[in-house]
């Protein structure tokens, strides 16, 4: 006799806020759904980190502004932590640099806390099949944000970028380079300034999705 087929299990969310009263709203709205489940909610990005291999979620709803340590940091050390989880970013920011910035760190998606609240499950669900989700405020405020609009790098830049990309640190850099160790400071800093991004892991990332590791050989 065939066994029944088990259910299938449902999606392990943690909702990050340090407004209980927006973590509570968006719990009860989660928890009417079968196919979810909360395992906890938090209340700061130190707490997150500390537990996110313990919880193992699959998706965790962040707030990107909190005492502490921020929605930004707290995406990146968790993606490095357990890159299998998915970081949905909740925030009433709509300005295309706070979603920009937070694509850029490797978050799935940017809702703003202000849609729909069946808007929530869905971005969930999109993230869970490996896509990235914006709400509809969202994508209206990076339509007009792209790279032309970015502060150009130079050709020495991106040489730069694909070095730093690649792993190799300021002194590596400056050897293969025949420059400076303080030249290649002062590159990095300009790069992270055009880019919008604050962190080496933050450049690797854009050097992945926009193309400038392809055919090097760099395994990320």
């Amino acid at each position: 006799m065939t066994k029944p087929a088990r259910p299938p299990r449902p999606t392990r969310i943690v909702i990050v806020d340090d407004h209980p009263m927006v973590a509570e709203g968006i719990q009860s709205i989660l928890e009417s759904y079968d196919d979810v489940a909360v395992i906890a909610t938090l209340s700061d990005g130190r707490e997150v980190i500390d537990q996110v291999e313990a919880l193992k979620p699959d998706v965790i709803l962040l707030d990107l502004n909190m005492p502490g340590i921020g929605g930004l940091t707290a995406t990146e050390i968790i993606l490095e932590r357990r890159p299998e989880t998915r970081i949905l970013i909740l925030s009433m920011h709509d300005s295309p640099e706070y979603i920009s910035s937070a694509l850029n760190h490797g978050a799935a998606g940017y809702v703003l806390k202000d849609v729909p609240t069946d808007e929530i499950k869905q971005a969930i669900d999109v993230v869970m099949q490996g896509q990235r989700y914006l709400c509809t405020g969202a994508q209206g405020s990076l339509a007009p944000f792209d790279d032309t609009d970015r502060e150009q790098l130079t050709n020495r830049e991106q040489t730069i970028l694909l070095q730093l990309a690649q792993g190799k640190s300021n002194k590596e850099v400056a050897i293969d380079l025949d420059i400076s160790v303080r030249t290649v400071e002062t590159h990095r800093k300009n790069i992270k300034r055009k880019l919008g991004i604050s962190s080496t892991a933050g450049l690797t990332r854009y050097a992945m999705a926009h193309g400038v590791l392809q055919g090097t050989g760099v395994q990320i």
